[in-house]
């Protein structure tokens, strides 16, 4: 059975693809080894898109092209899931376990799409939560000027609304991350006791540097695109203290049934770099493994479908999804976490 994915491998957010992807090979290397899903095998094939959405695409039509191909699975990116939904849709293939949160690809007339990971909008509702639970009001909002940190911004205004509030500011940031520092000034002209940060990658990492350079100890938040390998090296001293939302449990917390088995999975592969990124890609592998299985022992696309879109409750150990029809999330968890003064992520 075959699962083709078209992600990020290099480019921007290369190590975030790599360890979403590093994950879900080890699942499905080990399943493999086992004998597979009902006595079949799970090839997963995978295309370096490097963030290109016109590069996405050119894989994906690739993949709809192969009869051998029963599903998409992992494709990676707001802009990039954007641009290849309609086309996946219109062949009838299967989009399952996108890697983005947000609502543009979780709309309900979208059968056939399978978003696990909570949307943007459940992380923005957490944030805004817990600085409303600890009577933050003044806050404001630096957005990517892309499909993601526009999504991100409205949701962040919606769930504010919803508490009488709104941002102080909102200023966008652009994707090369030139203007950091003038909206690093202007945040902090808005005198806001915290700063939502709708950004990924160098714009996150040179706003949160350039406005600890001007004010050092102002409470930042974001989103989990933020917690990759390199934007964690690259904050260095200036992560300390910045909060991140996630979107599976802590990995390591050995005391979750996921977790204890994502874990032992890594050590038998050789890796011990345990992190959110590839216990998410490992969860995505496990819950499409589920979906086959339940498909049967001659899976196709609409069978593929069917048994996603009944699965309720199903439970891994620390995290529940439920589908149905339409591409809203499976799953809604969401925890905080914060940088500590080593650069790692603690709960």
């Amino acid at each position: 059975m075959t699962l083709g994915q078209s992600t990020t491998l290099s480019g921007p957010l290369g190590d975030l693809g790599q360890d979403v992807l590093k994950g879900s090979k080890v699942y499905f290397d080990a399943l493999n080894a086992r004998g597979g899903v009902n006595g079949r095998s799970i090839k997963l094939v995978t295309k370096d898109d490097a963030y290109d959405a016109k590069k996405t695409l050119e894989n994906v039509e690739g993949f709809i092209a192969s009869d051998a191909t029963l599903a998409l699975f992992g494709t990676f990116g707001t802009p990039n899931n954007e641009a290849l939904l309609p086309v996946a849709r219109k062949a009838g293939m299967p989009v399952l376990m996108p890697y983005s949160g947000a609502p543009s690809i979780r709309a309900k007339a979208f059968d056939g799409v399978f978003n696990l990971r909570a949307s943007y909008a459940d992380e923005v509702e957490r944030l805004v939560d817990h600085l409303y639970t600890v009577g933050i009001r003044k806050i404001a909002v630096a957005y990517q000027n892309n499909a993601f940190g526009k999504e991100v911004l409205v949701a962040t205004v919606e769930t504010m609304e919803r508490r009488k509030l709104k941002p102080l500011l909102a200023i966008s940031v652009e994707n090369s991350a030139s203007d950091a520092p003038t909206a690093a000034d202007k945040l902090l002209e808005s005198q806001p006791e915290a700063v939502l940060l709708a950004l990924a990658g160098k714009p996150a990492v040179d706003v949160i540097k350039n406005i600890n350079q001007r004010r050092r100890g102002l409470s930042m938040y974001a989103l989990s695109v933020l917690a990759t390998p390199s934007n964690l090296r690259a904050l260095g001293k200036d992560g300390t203290g910045v909060a991140i939302t996630q979107v599976v449990p802590y990995p390591m917390n050995a005391s979750l049934g996921i977790v204890r088995e994502y874990q032992q999975a890594m050590a038998a592969a050789g890796f011990n770099d345990f992190s959110h990124l590839s216990l998410e890609g490992y969860i995505n592998a496990k819950v499409v493994t589920e979906g086959l299985r339940r498909a049967g022992r001659a899976p196709t696309r609409a069978s593929v479908v069917a048994a996603l879109e009944g699965m309720s409750n199903y439970n891994l150990g620390g995290m529940v999804v439920s589908f149905g029809q339409g591409a809203s999330s499976g799953s809604h968890f969401v925890e905080l976490t914060m940088i500590n003064g080593q650069g790692k992520l603690i709960k």
